[in-house]
């Protein structure tokens, strides 16, 4: 039984999935200045909800037809979560990070959970199909 009935489908229930991870994101989380939690807490929600948009990315990409949006996907997120990781087990086991080297790393999480990296490779994928058709 195929789920989707074309890749445009597909394409925009993922947008629409990842829309709404990052907008819970925003709204119950990062810009609600009524929840307090512990730093550590804090670094496993970012990182939960940037496991969670990869995982819906690579799940509604995967199935495409053009190959090439999954693999850039999986580098995109794959080296931004290395980072992220390389970063945050620093600040969690060595010390304290400075404000310009937090603010990197939210730079990097903020482009891996926006739904822009997802609109943006399909845009790219619309007109590589168009120059390709004509």
């Amino acid at each position: 039984m195929n789920l989707y009935k074309s890749d445009k489908v597909r394409f925009i229930s993922g947008l629409i999935l990842i829309l709404i991870i990052y907008t819970c994101y925003y709204v119950y989380f990062f810009e609600n200045s009524d929840l307090v939690l512990p730093t550590k807490i804090k670094h496993v929600i970012k990182f939960g909800t940037t496991i969670i948009v990869y995982f819906v990315g690579t799940y509604h990409l995967g199935k495409l037809s053009d190959s090439w949006m999954s693999f850039i996907w999986h580098v995109v997120h794959i080296s931004g979560l290395t980072i992220i990781t390389s970063l945050g087990l620093f600040d969690w086991f060595i010390g304290g990070m400075s404000l310009n080297l937090r603010a990197f790393a939210g730079s990097i999480q903020e482009i891996l959970i926006s739904p822009m990296l997802y609109v943006a490779m399909g845009l790219l994928n619309k007109i590589l199909k168009n120059s390709a058709t004509t």
